[in-house]
């Protein structure tokens, strides 16, 4: 699970980095349900993960944690358009 969520945790950053190209900010839509999914992998793979193997699903968790409100910040300046 844990390499799952940060293998998805990649994906969003780089989906991130693309949506923050003016007149890309719609796809901040459909990103941060996406990055949130990624979360929810990831905070699976901490409960059950013994404790010296959670370190890919906790950085997966922070990068989808990122993602998500990098995502919201964009799309309140934008007004949810642009």
């Amino acid at each position: 699970m844990g390499l799952i969520s940060l293998i998805w945790g990649i994906v969003s950053m780089i989906w991130m980095i693309l949506a923050l190209i003016p007149l890309l900010g719609w796809g901040n839509w459909f990103l941060i349900p996406f990055a949130a999914v990624g979360a929810i992998i990831a905070a699976i793979g901490i409960l059950f993960t013994s404790p010296a193997n959670r370190g890919r699903a906790k950085t997966g968790l922070v990068l989808n944690g990122i993602v998500i409100v990098v995502g919201i910040v964009r799309l309140s300046l934008g007004g949810g358009v642009i």
